[in-house]
Protein backbone atom coordinates (compact mmCIF):
# COMPACT_ATOMS: atom_id res chain seq x y z
CA UNK A 1 0.00 0.00 0.00
CA UNK A 2 1.09 3.65 -0.90
CA UNK A 3 2.02 5.18 2.21
CA UNK A 4 1.79 9.45 2.09
CA UNK A 5 3.68 12.19 3.84
CA UNK A 6 0.91 14.43 5.79
CA UNK A 7 1.30 17.67 7.60
CA UNK A 8 -1.37 18.09 10.24
CA UNK A 9 -1.55 21.95 12.20
CA UNK A 10 -3.43 21.63 15.56
CA UNK A 11 -4.40 24.48 17.86
CA UNK A 12 -5.93 24.95 20.88
CA UNK A 13 -6.80 27.46 23.41
CA UNK A 14 -9.14 26.38 25.78
CA UNK A 15 -9.35 22.92 28.15
CA UNK A 16 -5.59 22.91 28.88
CA UNK A 17 -4.56 23.43 25.68
CA UNK A 18 -1.32 21.66 25.74
CA UNK A 19 -2.69 18.43 26.78
CA UNK A 20 -5.22 19.18 23.89
CA UNK A 21 -2.20 18.98 21.33
CA UNK A 22 -1.16 16.07 23.04
CA UNK A 23 -3.85 14.30 22.90
CA UNK A 24 -4.72 14.93 19.16
CA UNK A 25 -1.43 13.77 18.35
CA UNK A 26 -1.93 10.22 20.23
CA UNK A 27 -5.11 9.95 18.69
CA UNK A 28 -3.61 10.10 15.07
CA UNK A 29 -0.60 7.99 16.07
CA UNK A 30 -3.66 5.13 16.82
CA UNK A 31 -5.35 5.86 13.34
CA UNK A 32 -5.71 2.45 11.03
CA UNK A 33 -2.35 2.73 9.31
CA UNK A 34 -1.23 6.24 10.38
CA UNK A 35 1.96 6.44 12.48
CA UNK A 36 3.22 9.96 13.50
CA UNK A 37 6.86 10.46 12.52
CA UNK A 38 7.48 13.85 13.95
CA UNK A 39 6.21 16.87 15.94
CA UNK A 40 7.37 20.63 15.62
CA UNK A 41 7.16 21.07 19.72
CA UNK A 42 4.59 23.79 20.88
CA UNK A 43 4.05 27.43 19.78
CA UNK A 44 2.67 29.96 21.14
CA UNK A 45 0.52 33.03 19.65
CA UNK A 46 -2.34 35.57 19.42
CA UNK A 47 -5.56 34.77 18.60
CA UNK A 48 -6.10 35.36 15.01
CA UNK A 49 -9.96 35.87 15.38
CA UNK A 50 -11.80 37.72 18.38
CA UNK A 51 -9.21 39.18 20.25
CA UNK A 52 -11.36 38.59 23.81
CA UNK A 53 -10.52 34.87 24.21
CA UNK A 54 -7.16 33.30 25.43
CA UNK A 55 -3.90 33.21 23.18
CA UNK A 56 -3.58 30.10 21.39
CA UNK A 57 -1.07 26.76 21.55
CA UNK A 58 0.19 25.39 18.29
CA UNK A 59 1.61 22.66 16.80
CA UNK A 60 2.24 20.40 13.66
CA UNK A 61 2.59 16.97 12.94
CA UNK A 62 4.08 14.93 10.27
CA UNK A 63 2.19 11.64 10.02
CA UNK A 64 2.59 8.80 7.15
CA UNK A 65 -0.50 6.88 6.64
CA UNK A 66 -2.23 4.72 3.89
CA UNK A 67 -5.26 6.60 3.92
CA UNK A 68 -6.50 8.98 1.18
CA UNK A 69 -7.08 12.91 2.39
CA UNK A 70 -10.85 12.57 2.54
CA UNK A 71 -10.61 9.63 4.63
CA UNK A 72 -7.98 11.05 6.90
CA UNK A 73 -9.82 14.17 7.23
CA UNK A 74 -13.29 12.32 8.40
CA UNK A 75 -10.97 11.06 11.43
CA UNK A 76 -9.13 13.97 12.34
CA UNK A 77 -13.09 15.50 12.25
CA UNK A 78 -13.62 12.75 14.71
CA UNK A 79 -10.55 13.77 16.76
CA UNK A 80 -12.00 17.24 17.29
CA UNK A 81 -15.23 15.88 18.46
CA UNK A 82 -13.94 13.42 20.92
CA UNK A 83 -11.59 16.30 22.55
CA UNK A 84 -14.81 18.18 22.52
CA UNK A 85 -14.66 20.82 20.21
CA UNK A 86 -17.68 23.03 19.16
CA UNK A 87 -18.15 26.21 16.97
CA UNK A 88 -19.32 29.22 18.78
CA UNK A 89 -18.05 32.23 16.50
CA UNK A 90 -15.87 32.35 13.37
CA UNK A 91 -12.05 32.13 14.53
CA UNK A 92 -13.15 31.81 17.89
CA UNK A 93 -12.12 29.67 20.79
CA UNK A 94 -11.95 25.87 20.72
CA UNK A 95 -10.72 23.56 22.51
CA UNK A 96 -8.94 21.43 19.33
CA UNK A 97 -8.46 21.98 16.10
CA UNK A 98 -6.71 19.74 13.46
CA UNK A 99 -6.21 21.24 9.89
CA UNK A 100 -4.74 19.42 7.15
CA UNK A 101 -1.65 21.34 6.16
CA UNK A 102 -0.13 19.59 3.14
CA UNK A 103 -0.78 16.01 1.69
CA UNK A 104 1.98 14.19 0.34
CA UNK A 105 2.75 16.35 -2.76
CA UNK A 106 -1.10 16.68 -3.80
CA UNK A 107 -2.80 19.88 -4.76
CA UNK A 108 -6.82 19.39 -3.52
CA UNK A 109 -9.84 21.41 -4.22
CA UNK A 110 -12.74 20.40 -2.86
CA UNK A 111 -16.07 21.69 -1.34
CA UNK A 112 -14.45 19.59 1.52
CA UNK A 113 -10.66 20.23 1.71
CA UNK A 114 -8.22 22.57 0.19
CA UNK A 115 -4.50 21.28 0.00
CA UNK A 116 -1.95 22.80 0.97
CA UNK A 117 -4.20 24.49 3.48
CA UNK A 118 -4.63 28.34 2.59
CA UNK A 119 -2.43 29.43 5.74
CA UNK A 120 0.24 27.99 5.25
CA UNK A 121 2.35 30.58 3.85
CA UNK A 122 0.65 33.20 5.24
CA UNK A 123 -0.25 32.56 9.33
CA UNK A 124 3.56 32.27 11.36
CA UNK A 125 1.23 29.94 13.83
CA UNK A 126 1.32 27.59 10.80
CA UNK A 127 5.15 28.43 9.15
CA UNK A 128 7.11 28.34 11.66
CA UNK A 129 6.03 25.32 13.50
CA UNK A 130 6.44 23.89 10.22
CA UNK A 131 10.02 25.13 9.33
CA UNK A 132 10.74 23.73 13.04
CA UNK A 133 9.39 20.31 11.92
CA UNK A 134 10.99 20.65 8.43
CA UNK A 135 13.11 23.44 7.12
CA UNK A 136 13.12 21.91 3.43
CA UNK A 137 9.45 21.66 3.47
CA UNK A 138 8.38 21.82 -0.18
CA UNK A 139 4.62 23.35 -0.70
CA UNK A 140 3.55 22.40 -4.01
CA UNK A 141 2.45 24.40 -6.45
CA UNK A 142 4.44 27.10 -4.68
CA UNK A 143 7.86 26.29 -3.62
CA UNK A 144 10.13 26.01 -0.58
CA UNK A 145 8.49 27.44 2.70
CA UNK A 146 11.59 28.70 3.80
CA UNK A 147 12.06 30.75 0.64
CA UNK A 148 8.45 32.20 0.19
CA UNK A 149 8.38 32.97 3.79
CA UNK A 150 11.91 35.34 3.39
CA UNK A 151 10.32 37.09 0.34
CA UNK A 152 7.32 37.59 1.88
CA UNK A 153 9.64 39.19 5.20
CA UNK A 154 11.47 41.32 2.69
CA UNK A 155 8.58 41.96 0.71
CA UNK A 156 5.56 45.42 1.75
CA UNK A 157 3.05 43.28 0.38
CA UNK A 158 0.81 43.36 3.81
CA UNK A 159 -1.10 40.10 3.40
CA UNK A 160 1.89 38.10 4.45
CA UNK A 161 2.75 40.23 7.82
CA UNK A 162 0.64 39.03 10.96
CA UNK A 163 1.00 40.83 14.33
CA UNK A 164 0.46 37.04 16.14
CA UNK A 165 4.28 37.00 17.51
CA UNK A 166 4.13 33.23 17.41
CA UNK A 167 7.25 31.81 19.69
CA UNK A 168 8.34 28.34 20.29
CA UNK A 169 7.04 27.28 23.77
CA UNK A 170 8.56 23.78 24.25
CA UNK A 171 8.79 20.17 23.67
CA UNK A 172 5.89 17.60 23.11
CA UNK A 173 6.78 15.29 25.80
Amino acid sequence: MKTNTVYIGLGSNIKLPMLQIKNAIIALAELPGTRVTGDSGYFKSKPMGPKDQPDYVNAVAEIVTVMTAIELLKHCQAIELQQGRTKSRHWGERSIDLDMLLYADEQIETDELTVPHPGVCLRDFVYMPLLKLNPGINVPGKGLLSDIVKDAEKAADKKYKTDYQCQFAGNIE
